[in-house]
């Protein structure tokens, strides 16, 4: 076991309304540690307030460069020359749709929350992410290893952020601070339910021949959207890596937290045809095909 960082820090979570980082940001503060609760409407402001001593909610949405200016200034003048000790870049949103048919507005919202509004967070709390010498973890997903039909999406988002991470880590790393990826696989958490539902709107706005050339397969990501919901890890399981992420002396780069580990593995290991058929195979059973 490695040895843990047990005094008092600050830590700034990103996305905490649910889901993931609602159980970082419960987690770390039970463990005894100052957590600043990103998060983008008042409503989710307020219902932090008085849940928990150690929480104090922030408004952050990563797409507003303002707001992120904001929170990184008031974040400064609680913590003062102590700094930061760990920013976890949680706030996500999963695109769904045929790449054919995507809408690029669609697309471009995508990447902007995934991938440069995890950017401009970063770059806003890295002055105090040096005071502290804090550590910058990255909610990535298994979809950055291994892409699927309807998501690619957000697959292309993910391993961007993959990519980022990894420059990242190096620039950093004259300074000592640690830069460390958590790629969850199927967690139980609101973004299935509300992916499906954005997916259903999108399809409004698309053309109606996507439903007829990729009908089947737009079901198969439905129904894999609602195992996800019903039988993915709780989010605590992630909650417990990031921990780790932010404590332990000598974390990894990488923690992978899935019920499906080997299986991703294999396939991200895979020639691209056999993984291609295998992924298709599965697909077509989730459909009934």
């Amino acid at each position: 076991m490695h040895e843990m960082l047990t005094d008092m820090s600050s830590f700034v979570v990103t996305g905490c309304s649910t889901g993931i980082g609602e159980a970082c940001a419960r987690r770390l503060a039970e463990a005894g540690h100052r957590v600043f609760a990103g998060v983008r409407k008042e409503a989710d402001a307020e219902a932090w307030r008085g849940k928990h001593a150690g929480v104090r909610p922030i408004l952050l949405d990563v797409r507003d460069e303002a707001a992120v200016r904001r929170a990184a200034a008031a974040v400064s003048a609680e913590v003062g020359p102590a700094g930061l000790q760990g920013l976890v870049n949680n706030a996500g949103i999963a695109v769904a749709a045929p790449l054919e048919y995507l809408p690029i507005d669609d697309l471009r919202t995508q990447l902007d929350v995934n991938v440069v509004g995890q950017l401009a967070v970063t770059q806003a709390f890295l002055p105090l992410l040096r005071q502290g010498r804090g550590r910058i973890v990255f909610i990535s997903s298994i979809s950055g290893l291994v892409a699927t039909p309807i998501t690619g999406a957000y697959a292309a988002s993910k391993s961007a952020l993959e990519a980022l991470a990894d420059a990242l880590r190096m620039e950093l790393s004259e300074w000592g601070l640690e830069v460390v990826v958590i790629e969850p696989g199927q967690i139980a958490t609101p973004i299935w339910d509300t992916s499906v539902r954005a997916a259903e709107e999108r399809q409004t706005r698309m053309d109606p021949e996507s439903a007829t050339r990729y009908g089947w397969i737009s079901r198969a990501g439905r129904v894999r959207a609602g195992q996800g919901a019903k039988r993915g890890l709780d989010p605590s399981a992630v909650a417990r890596a990031v921990e780790k992420a932010l404590l332990d002396a000598r974390p990894r780069t990488r923690y992978l937290v899935a019920r499906e580990w080997l299986l991703v593995r294999m396939l991200a290991a895979l020639p691209d045809r056999w993984r291609d058929r295998m992924i298709l195979g599965q697909l077509r059973k989730m459909a009934g095909r």
